[in-house]
């Protein structure tokens, strides 16, 4: 038997933030980074809060990668304060801080039910949805995933005057993100018919706007409907799962620092290509692995059919790799100018380790092994 829930309810559109005011929780923790905290969007957050006469205290001691050092500082603060509600503000990093937070300190002092308002200021974790939070073990270089329902937050707002001012290069990485979280939930191996028709639609939009949005930030169509994507394919990749992609990326993530989405990014084209397993003498071949009919599906989606579905396959790995490209994510590890490539080798087999150990990885359509994982990343150098 298989299930589907969403626990999250959803405020999107002009005017989401107006849902702060209209809270019926009276004092507030919120969480977020200091780059927020420090600038004018947090009077977009705190403005509705002081409208309503709500209490409130701001805790920015988020860094990325979710560090459990910071964890740690964060459950102190929400003992030492014991609000109502937790407002999540930010990216990834800052919501997946503040589901630790929150899920640590009620463990140590369960005082109240206290539920989280998720407000992602970036179009690409889908954290605010899900019930998954990745935390970092710097002393080890670990990342860690979390998953419980207890993680998932209970409300999310959805508004595009918060995401108008990503950069263009953090716009392209999350916006990758987004793709890959909708493409890995579709083939996953625990994929369903309301996991896939999220998925698909997340996709759909990705194709249309996620160039928009990166090209013109003020873009306000493009940057609400990316904001919608990386919702929809949260909810995808929260019921389905992910795959190899993200296990190896959360590895470049903790070893090297790479931007998460831009790992996601590089990695995709390498992953599709292992899954389809199409790159062998085609003229023989009369199967397929199961993920050909639905990588060529999200090709079809796309737009970018061709007469058979290796085609079809072929065009989907080229159209991501034009997509970053487009956007200046660079294909190679090389290009990146900050590894070299005896500390990057250096890593590989303990990185392939650790992704193969990964959550994310356990429902890739193709088993992989300890090698192939080793040659995707030696091939991504």
């Amino acid at each position: 038997m298989k299930s589907f829930e969403i626990k999250t309810k959803i405020h999107f559109g002009d005017n989401a933030l107006e849902r702060l005011a209209q809270m019926p929780y009276q004092r507030v923790l919120v969480i977020t980074d200091p780059f927020i905290a420090k600038g004018p969007m947090i009077e977009l957050i705190t403005g509705p809060l002081k409208q309503a006469g709500k209490e409130f205290e701001v805790f920015c001691d988020v860094v990325p990668d979710a560090p459990l050092e910071k964890i740690i500082v964060g459950v102190q603060k929400m003992l030492e304060c014991r609000p109502d509600a937790i407002v999540a503000v930010g990216g990834g990093s800052a919501i997946d801080s503040s589901k630790a937070i929150r899920e640590f300190a009620l463990k140590i002092d369960h005082y109240a039910e206290v539920p989280m308002i998720a407000v992602p200021t970036t179009s690409g974790t889908g954290s605010e949805v899900t019930s998954f939070a990745v935390v970092n073990d710097t002393a080890a270089h670990t990342k860690y995933p979390l998953v419980s329902p207890s993680l998932t937050a209970e409300e999310a707002i959805l508004d595009a005057e918060l995401v108008r001012s990503v950069p263009p290069s953090i716009t392209a990485d999350t916006g990758m993100d987004v793709l890959t979280h909708a493409i890995e939930a579709y083939v996953s191996t625990d994929h369903n018919e309301f996991s896939s028709a999220l998925a698909e639609k997340s996709i759909e939009i990705v194709g249309v706007f996620l160039l928009r949005a990166f090209l013109d930030g003020n873009d306000t169509h493009a940057r609400q409907k990316m904001h919608v994507a990386s919702c929809l394919a949260g909810l995808a990749f929260n019921s389905a799962s992910l795959g190899l992609t993200h296990g190896m990326a959360h590895q470049l993530g903790a070893q090297f620092k790479i931007p998460h989405g831009r790992a996601n990014a590089m990695l995709l084209p390498h992953v599709i290509e292992y899954n389809a397993d199409i790159y062998k003498d085609s003229r023989s071949q009369t199967e397929y692995h199961p993920s050909v009919k639905r990588y060529s599906t999200i090709a079809h989606i796309l737009g970018l059919s061709s007469y058979n579905k290796v085609m079809s396959i072929r065009s989907l790995i080229r159209w991501i790799q034009f997509m970053n490209q487009d956007m200046k994510i660079p294909a190679r590890i090389s290009e990146m100018g900050t590894i070299t490539v005896n500390e990057y080798m250096s890593k590989v087999e303990m990185m392939a380790e650790a992704a193969l150990a990964d959550a994310c990885t356990a429902t890739n359509p193709r088993k992989a092994d300890k090698e192939a994982v080793m040659r995707i990343y030696r091939n991504l150098w």
